[in-house]
């Protein structure tokens, strides 16, 4: 076992674990009910032990152990001695562990405790972040007292400040501080004598800065060292043996940083380095799907990667607070972050949740989440909650006061912000006006009412969308539904009914909940509205958890909230998104797929998601009618004060998609041709119905596509990849190579040579198959499968194979 690890991913999935009878009030639910698989489903419950021990090097005098999460509520001993406490799972905490060496050596021991009724969706279990041994000398930099920050940005270049405070320092130590840019260059160096208190503060100007952005996220590096004079040794011992008295250096260290400047106003929105953009961002929870909570570098760079070619620009880290490698990738690869806190504060949303902690805790955690992330320029605002109870209240405006001004002493260089659901008790009681950033939850019909009580003149949409759809699943009749007759809180509610009988959403992008909406309200929103600032979907990626509109269904036990499925494989909505948010390049995307035995002559409605303004569709050959797209569309698809809106042939959604909507299947070609705001064809694609399953095909590409006429095509043999961590993707396609999207096929994984199998997933969330078993079905034709390098030498071989037709396919990963 390794750290990082998450003792409860193995499973088994199970509705007895933490099976919790509740009203989600947060819902408006007043009656509790059963759900089932509402933190998951996974055995995360219970008392963990982790061990090791260290032996300490000659010559170093000061050890720190730097903990970034354990979840939870990890008490550390060293050689039997309790050393450190912390209470909240998701933080970042450091146990001195110098009073506690024996005999050069640390026998370190980490105890658990999951209590059930903690979190309301997956919170994983065990040491799930890195955990960090600092020897240092006894006099030293304190790491978390550094901070780099941009004053200012103008014609001159820019004013970098470097702040920091040595421990235990003496007269006549001196200190170095200075600036590399990312050739290695220096751009400012300083040497200075050692304050008595250790705390140095000191300005460089940086001629033509490049500047830190989504575009361009260009990274300096600060570096510190501190030194002490040195006298002649006579006895010829100690490390100035033969030298004349200098200086002996006693610690250095180097923090990447980047040169940019946050700030938001009623006149200019939200800006980065002094230009106006509205914020393109997903919320997304902490788990990574079949890894569970345990963090890993290449999982992490996937999903930004996968979001940044949607052309999103920023992450919302909910509800909780991130972790330092996620934040690292952020910074190296372009992602603005609005890095949260709690779910909860004073008023408990589950039984044994955070809220137990907060009067005692909050401030400790809030500044060590500051002191932890500052210097990260991916960082652009800080959140103190999310949907926290107490927002009627003068006691919860008060709260959100102190733990907004604990912040600005902190850092004073970014705006605090927190998602509001309530929106009519939190601008009543004030609690929204304190803000830097008032922030709103859902229910865009509200914000033209809003703002008009919002002093800043701005707000953001902290939470948007929670639409929910199953990668390939589709539904007919389609329908715009918010599900309110499955919902126990609605007045429409059935309890005879279920959403669908199979546990999943349609992919047609029509369903959402009762308190939420369609993306393309979002759109309008933030399109023709100067003041929003930006959006933050539920969710980038499903989640362990929230099963939401199934949480009283089993099984379910994984959200269908996400953009991207468990698997990281884009859902339809994905492209929907991109056609939005991408800017830099063309999308064009057809759903459904064209297999559909026994629905011949029957209404099966294509829907296009396009940047481009119009389209003609063809179904083989024969024209459906060109289309373009309404901009004159202006009212909200999802406005419950005006239901009559949601119907499909008058709706915001043909403002941003195109619908042919009567449509009849007959098997075949369909084909869609886009055209330019010219009238001149720039793109098309096709699809075709599929033969039988022939073939699987297996890809490491990022996002495997198929290309323009519908065809998935084969890897090559052999691949190259750096990662450690490879995600593979495995598709049923029949002989020409088309998705077979009725495939359900179980398959089983063999991994060979110089790597191991990690993990596989399908993306289902009513499946119960271990994630860590090589035994996978395919989910709608798709599933991926990770595997690990082992640190040997040589290729990875991985197959894959059908169980019930015998069909295989084997890649060479070179490494």
């Amino acid at each position: 076992m390794t750290v990082p690890h998450d003792w409860a991913i193995n499973g088994p999935f199970d509705k007895k674990w933490d099976l919790q009878k509740v009203a989600i009030t947060q819902n408006g639910e007043t009656e509790a009910t059963e759900k089932s698989g509402r933190s998951g489903a996974l055995p995360w419950i219970g008392e963990g032990w982790y061990r090791t021990e260290v032996t300490i090097p000659d010559g170093y005098e000061h050890a720190e152990l730097l903990f970034d999460g354990a979840m939870s509520e990890p008490l550390v001993f060293i050689n039997g001695k309790a050393a450190g406490f912390w209470a909240y799972g998701y933080n970042a905490f450091r146990v001195d562990a110098t009073p506690f060496i024996s005999d050069g050596k640390l026998d370190i021991g980490v105890y658990l405790n999951n209590l059930e009724e903690s979190s309301r969706w997956y919170p994983g279990a065990g040491i799930y972040r890195p955990v960090t041994l600092i020897l240092t000398q006894k006099a030293r930099i304190d790491d978390w007292s550094v901070f780099v920050k941009t004053t200012s940005i103008d014609s001159q270049g820019a004013l970098v400040n470097v702040s920091f405070t040595a421990k235990d320092v003496k007269e006549g130590m001196k200190v170095a501080v200075y600036l590399k840019d990312p050739q290695g260059n220096f751009v400012g160096r300083k040497n200075i004598d050692m304050p008595a208190d250790g705390k140095v503060s000191t300005d460089f100007r940086v001629t033509d800065p490049l500047l830190w952005s989504p575009e361009s996220p260009t990274l300096y590096r600060a570096g510190i060292s501190i030194a002490a004079m040195e006298t002649q040794d006579d006895t010829g011992a100690g490390p100035g043996r033969g030298r004349m008295p200098g200086l002996r250096p006693l610690d250095n260290k180097e923090w990447k940083f980047g040169i940019r400047t946050v700030s938001v106003s009623k006149e200019h929105g939200f800006q980065l380095n002094g230009v106006t953009r509205k914020l393109k961002g997903v919320c997304l929870h902490h788990d990574l799907g079949p890894l569970g909570a345990a963090v890993d570098r290449d999982a992490l760079a996937r999903q930004i990667k996968i979001l940044k070619d949607m052309g999103c620009d920023a992450i919302r880290t909910a509800h909780n607070m991130p972790s330092t490698w996620q934040m690292e990738l952020c910074d190296s690869l372009g992602m603005m972050v609005m890095a949260e806190s709690f779910d909860m504060w004073i008023y408990p949303k589950c039984k044994n949740g955070y809220a137990r902690f907060f009067e005692q805790w909050a401030e400790k955690d809030i500044t060590n989440l500051v002191l932890n992330h500052r210097n990260h320029p991916s960082i652009v605002m800080w959140s103190i909650g999310n949907e926290i109870p107490e927002q009627w209240s003068e006691e919860g405006r008060n709260i959100s006061e102190r733990l907004q001004d604990v912040i600005h002493r902190l850092d004073d260089t970014r705006p605090v912000t927190q998602g509001m659901d309530r929106a009519e008790e939190a601008l009543g009681s004030g609690f929204a006006q304190v803000m830097d950033v008032p922030g709103f939850n859902y229910r865009v019909y509200k914000y033209d009412k809003n703002i008009t009580q919002l002093p800043v003149g701005f707000l953001l949409g902290s939470e948007t969308a929670s639409t929910v759809s199953s990668r390939g699943v589709y539904k007919f009749p389609v329908v715009i539904t918010d599900n309110s007759q499955f919902a126990s809180y609605s007045p429409n509610y059935d309890p005879t009914a279920l959403v669908h009988a199979d546990g999943q959403c349609s992919s047609y992008d029509t369903e959402f909940c009762p308190w939420s909406n369609l993306p393309d309200d979002d759109f309008l929103m933030m399109d023709d509205r100067t003041y929003t600032i930006g959006q933050f979907v539920w969710t980038g990626f499903d989640y362990l958890g929230e099963p939401t509109p199934y949480d009283e269904y089993w099984p379910s036990r994984s959200s269908y909230f996400g953009i991207c499925d468990l698997a990281g494989l884009p859902k339809d909505r994905y492209y929907l998104y991109r056609s939005q948010w991408n800017t830099a390049e063309h999308t064009l995307h057809m759903l459904p797929h064209w297999t559909w035995p026994g629905r011949e002559g029957k209404v099966t409605p294509v829907y296009v998601y396009t940047d481009l303004p119009e389209a003609e569709l063809f179904v083989n050959g024969k024209s459906q009618g060109r289309i373009r797209k309404d901009m004159t569309q202006k009212e909200l698809a999802c406005d419950p004060q005006h239901p009559e809106q949601q119907k499909a042939e008058r709706n915001v959604l043909d403002r941003y998609r195109l619908r042919w909507n009567n449509v009849k299947y007959e098997p075949g070609e369909i084909r869609v041709v886009a055209y330019d705001k010219n009238g001149n064809k720039a793109l098309e694609r096709s699809t075709r119905t599929a033969g039988k399953a022939e073939r699987l095909v297996m890809s490491t590409s990022l996002i495997p596509t198929p290309s323009a006429d519908g065809r998935y095509l084969d890897s090559e043999s052999a691949v190259t990849h750096k990662e450690n961590t490879i995600f593979i993707t495995v598709t049923m396609t029949d002989g020409n190579g088309r998705l077979v999207p009725n495939a359900q096929d179980n398959l089983r994984f063999e991994v060979s040579g110089a790597g191991e199998f990690v993990a596989a997933c399908n993306g289902d969330a009513t499946s119960l198959q271990p994630f860590t078993q090589p035994e996978m079905r395919l989910f709608n034709g798709q599933a991926v499968i990770v595997v690990r390098a082992n640190g040997e030498k040589g290729d990875i071989k991985v197959r894959a194979t059908s169980l019930e037709s015998g069909i295989s396919k084997e890649i060479t990963v070179k490494h």
